[in-house]
């Protein structure tokens, strides 16, 4: 008896998955049907991200992780944090890019430090730590998170604190997000 329920539950199981994978699947091909324009000066969910605590910089999401399927995320970011940037980090579980659209940035990766400007391109992997700051009086980057990870609960977080947050406080919102701080804030050499 115990033995043809399990054969049953199998069978049920062997026939049903493969509905499943085609649902999913499915969900795939209508989701990359559907576009959508996200306007300059605009983001597309939540406003104007206004940072606290990292730097003072505004993140306008372009492309959520919800739009993705979790795919990718990407952000413009306004920095208006000249000679602040990020403490030295580590994405667990995602690669970052930056592309920078105005102004000057100094980058680590690694042990690598980088000078970037408008027009350059930046790849950041997961599990090497990375930083970032700002030398230009202002600038413009895009940012883009792959996959999307937490990065949006992350920025959001970041933003609804009502005063500027303690390095204690900072370093928990990173960790319930999949990062880590490892370093101070990168200094420009």
């Amino acid at each position: 008896m115990n033995r043809n329920k399990f054969l049953t539950t199998i069978l049920a199981a062997a026939t049903t998955l493969p509905f499943l994978a085609f649902a999913k699947q499915n969900q795939f091909f209508r989701r990359a049907n559907k576009g959508f324009k996200v306007n300059a000066g605009e983001g597309r969910l939540h406003g104007h991200i206004k940072l606290k605590g990292v730097n003072q910089n505004i993140l306008d999401l372009k492309i959520s992780g919800t739009d993705t399927d979790g795919g990718f995320a990407m952000f413009e970011q306004i920095s208006l944090s000249p000679g602040w940037g990020t403490p030295l980090h580590v994405h667990h579980f995602q690669d970052e890019v930056f592309y920078v659209i105005e102004g000057s940035f100094y980058f680590q990766v690694g042990e690598d430090k980088y000078s970037l400007g408008a027009g350059d391109c930046i790849f950041l992997p997961m599990k090497i730590p990375h930083a970032w700051t700002q030398i230009s009086k202002k600038g413009k980057m895009t940012v883009t998170f792959q996959p999307a990870g937490k990065m949006e609960a992350f920025f959001t977080t970041m933003s609804a604190f009502e005063k500027e947050p303690t390095p204690k406080e900072i370093a928990k919102v990173f960790e319930d997000n999949d990062m880590q701080i490892v370093g101070p804030i990168l200094k420009v050499e």
